[in-house]
């Protein structure tokens, strides 16, 4: 394997995928699509399974609605399928959707080898996966969980190969795991088209309307932004919030409600379902600023989405927002949890609409050159011609 021109790759994870594949799926695998033969191991929207083919092979696993059945399809299931693809069709590259999805490869990758066939193993990084799932919801018998998670995480890293983080929080965190071992790091897909055109045609910055966009649960410090979002109305009555996203957390997202209620806010504060992109890039441009408070954040692909959209951004001074947003140039940091600071730049955007035009523009022309697909495409050409360079040194 001497490139990766007719490599055989598959992806292995819980990421859920709808058939036929929605849009930003589907132009995601078209661009991979040169690269070689693609298999993709996931989960389907529903409770029954899917077989097809469209710009890969996908085999989706039913949803089932309890975390622990999940866990258990995923290690008993998955690498049955993996190593039915390895000596059915050849598959030599598994990339792994993080540490924990990585047991069934890493499992498929030591069975393939006692049968004498070399895999490689690349593992992708795209949060804290030692403290995310702590900060989005309750875990019963935590220490017994962090135990399990600890002997996940380390048995998938003794088989890993390729280190693939997405921000450099992310890479030092895989660093420390899986030291010695060869890194990529670069962004995760964004379909970044739609909202690129929605910047280069956004021409209005009179806007009063804040925009989150995010899964609902306590890591994304929402609550902290309905608390600053009060002190904002005070300021700039006529103000607007919108929250676009997934209920998550129904816990959460109902202590949400209950804080606006409580503080009399309701009537400027819309929830909005998941959108697709055209409709959130279209969301974006017409807001006067989009904000993304997290407590612990990977990267936040919003972000530069929002930037995209030629709209500024107001971000947490967390994980891998800061290597996005410039201070003070494209938008403004603030420090988690900070309500005070956070309402304080709401209103500089709400109030100063030329400087924020101005900072949109600054981060239409970032967003622009920090994605594209012709780099996501050279940055997987280049990780799979490692791991084939790995391969050939195995034998």
């Amino acid at each position: 394997m001497k490139s990766n021109r007719g490599a055989k790759i598959c992806w292995v994870g819980s990421a859920r995928y709808t058939d036929p594949l929605d849009d930003t799926s589907r132009k995601k695998f078209q661009a991979l699509t040169s690269l070689g033969d693609l298999y993709v191991i996931g989960v389907s929207k529903d409770i029954f399974p899917r077989f097809f083919r469209e710009q890969a092979r996908f085999y989706l696993l039913p949803k089932i609605p309890f975390h622990i059945l999940r866990y258990l399809e995923l290690y008993t299931l998955v690498p049955v399928i993996v190593l039915g693809l390895i000596f059915r069709h050849g598959v030599t590259v598994l990339v792994a959707q993080g540490p924990y999805e990585g047991v069934p490869a890493a499992s498929a990758k030591m069975i393939a080898k006692l049968l004498g066939r070399r895999i490689a193993v690349i593992v992708e990084n795209h949060n804290d996966f030692e403290e995310t799932l702590f900060m989005q919801r309750k875990i019963r018998c935590p220490g017994l969980f962090r135990l399990l998670m600890h002997r996940a995480a380390k048995f998938t890293f003794s088989q890993t190969d390729i280190l693939r983080p997405v921000s450099g929080t992310t890479r030092a965190q895989a660093v420390k795991w899986c030291p010695g071992k060869p890194v990529f790091q670069f962004v995760a897909w964004t379909d970044m088209e739609a909202f690129l055109s929605v910047g280069r045609n956004r021409t209005d910055y009179t806007s009063r309307t804040v925009v989150y966009t995010g899964v609902l649960i306590p890591r994304k410090g929402v609550l902290n932004l309905v608390n600053a979002f009060a002190a904002v109305l005070a300021r700039v009555p006529d103000a607007r919030l919108e929250l676009v996203g997934k209920a998550e957390n129904p816990d959460y997202t109902r202590a949400v409600k209950d804080k606006i209620d409580r503080l009399g806010i309701s009537d400027r504060i819309s929830f909005v379902p998941e959108r697709p992109q055209k409709e959130l890039a279209e969301r974006m441009g017409k807001a006067a600023v989009f904000v993304l408070p997290s407590l612990s954040e990977a990267l936040g692909r919003v972000v530069v989405e929002a930037m995209a959209a030629a709209t500024p951004v107001i971000g947490s001074r967390v994980g891998g927002i800061p290597e996005m947003v410039i201070d003070g140039e494209t938008g403004y940091l603030v420090d988690p949890g900070d309500e005070k600071a956070l309402a304080d730049k709401i209103v500089w955007f709400l109030m100063n609409p030329d400087k924020a035009e101005a900072m949109g523009r600054k981060a239409h022309e970032f967003a622009g050159s920090f994605f594209s697909t012709e780099k996501f495409v050279a940055w997987h050409r280049e990780m799979f011609v490692c791991a084939g360079k790995i391969l050939e040194q195995s034998h």
